[in-house]
Order: structure tokens, then sequence, then C-alpha cells
């Protein structure tokens, strides 16, 4: 797909490599991101991994939980993120589930790897049944699970998301 950059996205991209940078000044690692909508900053955020002791504080995860904290929603439609990196798998995951529209991202998967940064590994697992991954995935099968589901269903009051 061909997508016509305008200068405002490359300032945003730069805004998001700024903040990546102030994290780390911060005890964090090299990664910013933003989100906006209509043009307007509505959260940003860098890596908080190591200093908060949670593997889930990427950049682009706690910018997605601002952006849904000031929009008071969990559906991110319209909006853009701009990432200071190619987003991890993770962050891939939570893109879709927020409906993020675009992404826009200065370094490559590849950049991160060399400064020790190793998604790959996640990219391989990912594209593995559960029963061939390194950790191990054993579904109890005499569990009933998906009464939750059933119940899921029934419920009037459910948002789909």
């Amino acid at each position: 797909m061909k997508v016509r950059i305008k200068k405002i996205d490359r300032e945003l991209l730069k805004r998001a490599v700024d903040i990546a940078e102030q994290g780390i000044q911060k005890g964090g690692g090299p990664f910013g991101a933003l989100i906006t909508l209509n043009g307007k900053i509505i959260s940003e955020a860098h890596n908080e991994v190591v200093y908060s002791s949670d593997p889930t504080a990427h950049a682009e995860i706690l910018a997605i939980r601002k952006a849904c904290d000031s929009l008071r929603s969990h559906d991110l439609s319209g909006c853009d993120l701009y990432a200071s990196c190619e987003p991890c798998p993770m962050c891939l995951g939570a893109i879709y589930w927020s409906g993020i529209s675009r992404v826009f991202y200065a370094s490559e998967r590849e950049d991160a790897a060399n400064a020790g940064f190793g998604d790959k590994l996640f990219y391989d697992e990912l594209s593995k049944s559960p029963e061939e991954r390194n950790i191990l995935f054993c579904r109890i099968g005499d569990i009933d699970g998906s009464r939750v589901f059933k119940l899921w269903e029934r419920y009037e009051k459910k948002i789909r998301y």
C-alpha cells in the first residue's frame, strides 16, 4: 500500500524518537510512542519496562492506555500511532485490538535486534502451533472453559470489542 507521507507525519515521528531519547535518560528502554486523533497528540509514552518492573510497559502499550483513558473508550479507530521503532508482536496485537488506523515508525525490528532487543523469537513462536512452542502450552480439555463464552453470548449488556 502506497502512503503519502506528510510533513506533519515526519514531525510527529521525530517527536516519538525524541520521547524515546527522554525515556533513556530516565532509565527506560530506547522506545517512544505517541497517538494522535485528527492530528492532535492525545498521548505520549516511553518504555518503562525496567523501572516499573512491568514487562508490558512498552511505549506503544502505555500510549494506547493513556489514549483510551483520555478518550474514555477502548476503541481508537481514527487514531494514528507514531513509534520510534517497528512495534513488537505484543504491541502489534494491542494496536489491532485498539483499532488504531495507521502506524508510522522510524526504526525497523532489525535495528532493535542489533541493539539487543530480539523479537524474532516471538514472531517465530506465533507461527507455531501451541504444542510446538518453546514454552509449554497445555490445554486441559475437561474443564468447562466454554461456559463463560456461552454466558457472554447471552449477556444482554455486552459491548463487543
